[in-house]
C-alpha cells in the first residue's frame, strides 16, 4: 500500500511538474533539473538494487545517509567512551601527549569503574620515584653478541605499502629524536624506514620481502647484507598477527610499481602472493634452526618471533624445540587478536586467536615453567595506548610494549576507517601522491617523540604511584580485574601463574589446561 501511494504521489508530482514547466517564463532552467529527475526514476526503475527499484529516485538518500554515517556517528552520536576500536577519550589522551599539551581530566572519570571488565590498580600510601633509565631494557641472551638497549614502548609492525612514505619517515624521524626502535612490517625495509636514522627492528614475513629470491625463497645473501647495517637492531621472524592470524595475501600487479618492486624485490606489474606460512622451515625445531642461522649471518644480533596465539599446544611445541636443541629466541612479540592497523577478512579480526592479556599470560607461564623467562624477552602488542596499557602488560607477564595504532594518531589519524581503500582523509594509509602530502614530516615525527615520551612518564609514574621503585617488580597480583559487581580479582588468580620449572617436573601440579596442552606437544610438529 505504502509503495502504491509513493507512485502515485511520484506520478501526480512529476505530472504537475511537468505542465508547470511549459507556463513558467524560466521553464528552460527548471529542465535541468527535471530531465534528470525522469532519467534517473527510469533508470532506478531498472536497476538491480532492491530499494531503487522500489522508491526510484529518492531511494538514492538511503545510500547517501549510509555513505555518510561514519562520519554522523563519530562527531555526533558517539560518547567519549563508546567509539571502537579506540574510544573518543583514549584518541585525545594521543592527540593532547603528542602535542605535549595538557592531558589532564576535568571533574572527575566518565567511566563506570564497577563495570564487569574493567581492569584497574592500588596505589601505594607510600610512592616512590621511578628513574628515567628504568624505561629501558636490554633485549639479548647468552647467545647473542650483539645485545640492544631497547625502550620499553616501540613502534610496532607496519609496512611501508600500508602506510604512506611520509608516514613512515614521520615515524622513523621520531624514533630516533626519542630513542626507540622503528618495526619495518613485513614490506621489506624501506628506504624510508632509514630516512631519520632511527633504529631498526627488520620484520621477515612469509614472503621474505627485501631478501627474496625471484621464486620468493629467503635470500642469504641480500638478507645479510641489509641486516648488517648499524641502524639495523633486531630481526623479528614474523609467525602471524593478530589482525589476520595464518592469513596470506595477494599484492596485485597493478600496484607493484617500480618503487614497490625494488623494495620488496619482486617483479614489476606482476602479482605477488604472501603465503600464510613460510617456506624456510615448517617444524619447531626447522623454525629454531633458521632463527640461529639469521643471528650468524647477522654477527650475533637479537632475534626474536611474533605471532598471534591460536593453539595452545603449538606455542608449547616451540618451547619443547628450544629444550631439544638449546637454541634460544631472544625475544618474542606476542599480538593480540584485538591488533591490527591495515585490512583484514572481518572472520579473521572477528573471530581468530587469542586475546593479548591471555595470550600474555599463557606465553610467560610457558616460558617459566621451562626455566626460560630470564632469557627471553616478552614484547606485547595489541591495543596499546595508555600509560597504565603498558602497566598491565608488563605486570601481566611483558617486558617491553609495540604500538602502532597510537604512533598513527600522533601523526594525525581520526580513525576514519578507510585504511582498506587508498582514499585516507588524513595521507597516512594510502599511495595517493596529492594525500600523502598531508603528513607533515617536520611537524609530525616530534609528534611521534612527545607521545612517545609522555606515554613512557605516564607508565614509569604509574609504577611509582603503587610503591615500586622499577617496573621490574610489578606482577600480575598488582593489577585487577572487575569478575562482578560485588568482586574484584587480580590477574595472579585469573590466569592461574605457574611455579618456575613445573612444566619439567613429573610430580609438579600444572594447571589441567596447561597439562593437557603440553602432553599434545611436539618439537617435530606443530
Amino acid at each position: 500500500m505504502a509503495r502504491k501511494l509513493y507512485f502515485v504521489l511520484s506520478f501526480l508530482m512529476s505530472a504537475a511538474v511537468l505542465i508547470w514547466g511549459f507556463y513558467w517564463p524560466y521553464a528552460h532552467y527548471f529542465w535541468f533539473i527535471v530531465v534528470p529527475y525522469i532519467a534517473i526514476g527510469i533508470y532506478d526503475l531498472f536497476s538491480t538494487h532492491n530499494v531503487l527499484r522500489l522508491y526510484p529516485v529518492i531511494g538514492h538518500l538511503r545510500y547517501l545517509f549510509e555513505f555518510i554515517r561514519p562520519e554522523i556517528q563519530q562527531y555526533f552520536v558517539a560518547t567519549n567512551q563508546s567509539g571502537r576500536p579506540f574510544d573518543r577519550e583514549m584518541r585525545e589522551i594521543v592527540y593532547k601527549r603528542s602535542k605535549n599539551i595538557v592531558d589532564t581530566l576535568p571533574f572527575g572519570t566518565q567511566r563506570d569503574i564497577t563495570d564487569v571488565g574493567y581492569s584497574l590498580a592500588y596505589h601505594s600510601l607510600a610512592p616512590k620515584q621511578v628513574p628515567e633509565e628504568a624505561g629501558r631494557i636490554i633485549v639479548g641472551g647468552s647467545q647473542c653478541k650483539k645485545p640492544y638497549n631497547a625502550s620499553r614502548i616501540n613502534i610496532s609492525a607496519m609496512s611501508f605499502g600500508a602506510l604512506s612514505k611520509t608516514a613512515v619517515m614521520a615515524l622513523n624521524k621520531g624514533a630516533e629524536l626519542g630513542n626507540f626502535a622503528h618495526n619495518t612490517g613485513e614490506g621489506g625495509l624501506s628506504p624510508y624506514h632509514l630516512f631519520g636514522g632511527g633504529d631498526i627492528i627488520w620484520q621477515l614475513g612469509t614472503a621474505y620481502f627485501g631478501c627474496r629470491t625471484k621464486d620468493g625463497k629467503f635470500d642469504q645473501a641480500e638478507f645479510s647484507k641489509k641486516a648488517n647495517l648499524d641502524v639495523v637492531k633486531m630481526i623479528e621472524i614474523k609467525l602471524s598477527q593478530g589482525a589476520k592470524p595464518s592469513h596470506g595475501g595477494l599484492l596485485p600487479g597493478a600496484k607493484v610499481n617500480q618503487e614497490i618492486a625494488e623494495i620488496r624485490g619482486i617483479e614489476v606489474g606482476k602479482d605477488c602472493l604472501s603465503p600464510p606460512a613460510h617456506s624456510a622451515f615448517s617444524t619447531p625445531i626447522e623454525l629454531l634452526e633458521f632463527l640461529q642461522k639469521l643471528r650468524e649471518l647477522t654477527g650475533g644480533k637479537p632475534i626474536g618471533f611474533k605471532l598471534c596465539i591460536g593453539r595452545r599446544s603449538e606455542f608449547m611445541s616451540i618451547c619443547k624445540a628450544i629444550i631439544e636443541t638449546g637454541i634460544t629466541p631472544d625475544f618474542i612479540t606476542v599480538d593480540g587478536a584485538e591488533g591490527g592497523t591495515g585490512a583484514a577478512p572481518i572472520e579473521y579480526s572477528n573471530r581468530l586467536g587469542v586475546p593479548i592479556d591471555e595470550a600474555l599470560a599463557f606465553v610467560h607461564n610457558c616460558l617459566v615453567g621451562i626455566h626460560l623467562r630470564e632469557k627471553v624477552r616478552v614484547i606485547a602488542s595489541g591495543k596499546v595506548i595508555s600509560g597504565f596499557n603498558v602497566l598491565q602488560k608488563i605486570a601481566i607477564g611483558a617486558d617491553m610494549v609495540n604500538i602502532a595504532r597510537g604512533m598513527m594518531f600522533s601523526l594525525g589519524c581520526i580513525q576514519a576507517l578507510r585504511c582498506n581503500t587508498n582514499t585516507c582523509p588524513t595521507g597516512i594509509t594510502t599511495q595517493d601522491p596529492r594525500r600523502i602530502l598531508a603528513v607533515d614530516v617536520d611537524e609530525k615525527h616530534a609528534r611521534v617523540k612527545n607521545f612517545h615520551n609522555n606515554t613512557m612518564k605516564s607508565f614509569l609514574e604509574l609504577t611509582g604511584a603503587m610503591g615500586l621503585s622499577h617496573p621490574d617488580e610489578l606482577s600480575p597480583h598488582h593489577i585487577f580485574r572487575r569478575i562482578s559487581d560485588e568482586l574484584v580479582k587480580n590477574y595472579d588468580d585469573i590466569y592461574h601463574y605457574m611455579k618456575p620449572g613445573a612444566l619439567l617436573e613429573e610430580d609438579s601440579e600444572v594447571h589441567p589446561d596447561y597439562a593437557a596442552d603440553w602432553a599434545l606437544a611436539s618439537h617435530e610438529h606443530f
